[in-house]
């Protein structure tokens, strides 16, 4: 009968320190872009790594193993449809016109001074609205992008800015599923929890919109000489109107329907595709295509699926108005896989457990608590490579630890939301890093540095605690 006892802490952080190691390695010898492009291996290399030494050295049942797999894929599978269908809005919303008349009007209206503050300020709006980053970065966050590239701001500085508001409004809008997933975890009222996490995230935001403001009365972007030669490239190429923005509008309508995510993504790329034939017929010319019926349905299946090439007067232009479609997805989808199996084996093995165990043992005072927590927050997202996973495992470790503290269950899901839900997208492999680096076509680490919401947010929590500002003891 094989020996079944439960892994050490040293043993348990092996594959942790190899995989992180190993990317260090790459970063440093190479560049950020290329240990993103082998990340997936390199998940899969400390998958294999942990099932190999648990094998050798602590013996699991294979139903546990098993078990720890489906846990994951639980909470990461879902994810999957909802990457197709980004892939396909990004396609369609830009061959429709809707993205280049977004960068169009945004680049006549918006002052390049005052660009990344209201880049920021817009997303959390809409985030807040729609309760999903996912789905601001998508769509809006998309026009941002082109716009501050066209006005000479760095690709850090406009991702920075765009993720920032979206996951302020994200993780403070109650329509979103991260909230609702932190208060329920730690048996918290949804709106107990908003407003004590509003202690926290405002200050973060305002932290944003003030560094943003600044960086933009102080910088003075190269590129802005661009939108003279960008305006009449959009207009040469595609047809202008504001009509196109029908489509962004009814995918407004649907979010404040509170319509499920992936529908609403599908009804938006259906919309698209519908808009390339009824604004932008010479798109079909340009892209080599008759009217035949048989042509379009092979259009209709390469623009969704495939790489398109748009070409316009400028170079500029092209490298924005270019898709990749789902094949442009693909290695986004396969690291989230590799992330998945990489999570799954650490809990099977029960390895994870030994890990947070760790950080839980002779913790007494508030500030060790919560610096416990925001630390294995931290740790959970970059091991389990999902924030809904991560956010359940911490509810669940910590829980009974602050009641034995004697700290209100609030506190811990705020600090789970401050450490979680935030850096999620700041992590190279997890799939919210992976996803949103996809869609905004800049490195997870290039952007990382200009995140000034998603930084402040874990730093804020600790310092909160160690203050005890409006943190209270539960009465025994």
């Amino acid at each position: 009968m094989k020996n079944n006892r439960q892994p050490s802490f040293l043993l348990s952080i092996i594959p942790i320190v190899a995989l992180l190691s190993t990317l260090v390695g790459i970063i440093v010898f190479k560049n950020a872009d290329a240990a993103q492009s082998v990340s997936y291996l390199i998940l899969l290399g400390a998958a294999a790594l942990t099932l190999s030494l648990s094998a050798i050295f602590c013996p699991q049942p294979f139903k546990e193993i098993l078990k720890g797999l489906k846990k994951s894929a639980s909470q990461i599978l879902p994810a999957i449809p909802i990457l197709v269908f980004i892939a396909t809005v990004s396609a369609t919303w830009m061959l429709s016109g809707v993205v280049p008349t977004l960068i169009y009007y945004g680049l006549e209206i918006i002052s390049p001074q005052m660009f990344l503050l209201i880049a920021c300020g817009v997303c959390a709006v809409i985030s807040v609205l729609s309760g999903s980053s996912w789905t601001t970065i998508a769509t809006i966050g998309i026009a941002f992008q082109g716009i501050g590239n066209v006005m000479g701001y760095s690709d850090g500085w406009i991702a920075g800015a765009i993720i920032s508001g979206a996951y302020f409004g994200d993780k403070v809008s109650p329509l979103s599923d991260t909230t609702v997933l932190a208060s329920s975890s730690c048996k918290v009222d949804l709106f107990t929890h908003i407003k004590y996490l509003m202690l926290t995230s405002m200050p973060a935001i305002l932290l944003a919109l003030t560094v943003y403001g600044i960086v933009g009365l102080c910088y003075n972007p190269v590129g802005t000489s661009h939108s003279s030669e960008i305006l009449p490239a959009l207009e040469s190429s595609f047809n202008i109107s504001s009509l196109t923005l029908a489509i962004p509008i009814i995918t407004g309508v649907l979010i404040a329907l509170r319509v499920k995510t992936y529908i609403t993504l599908a009804v938006s790329s259906a919309l698209g595709l519908i808009g390339i034939f009824i604004f932008q017929p010479q798109i079909i010319d340009a892209l080599g295509f008759s009217s035949t019926a048989t042509d379009i349905a092979i259009m209709c299946c390469d623009i969704l699926f495939t790489e398109t090439a748009i070409t316009t007067p400028n170079e500029l232009l092209n490298s924005l108005v270019g898709t990749g479609g789902v094949a442009g997805m693909m290695p986004t989808i396969y690291l989230v896989l590799s992330a998945m199996i990489f999570g799954g084996a650490l809990i099977g093995t029960g390895m994870l457990g030994a890990i947070t165990a760790t950080f839980t043992n002779k913790i007494h005072s508030l500030r060790q608590t919560v610096g416990a927590t925001v630390g294995s927050g931290l740790f959970l997202n970059g091991c389990t490579g999902d924030q809904y996973l991560s956010l359940i495992l911490g509810g669940n470790l910590f829980r009974n630890l602050y009641i034995k503290n004697g700290l209100e269950p609030r506190l811990l899901s705020r600090a789970l939301e401050d450490s979680i839900s935030v850096t999620s997208v700041l992590i190279p492999w997890n799939s919210c890093g992976v996803t949103q680096s996809t869609v905004l076509g800049v490195a997870t680490l290039t952007y990382l540095p200009y995140c000034i919401f998603n930084i402040s947010s874990p730093l804020l929590s600790l310092l909160f605690a160690w203050t005890g500002w409006k943190i209270r003891r539960l009465k025994n």
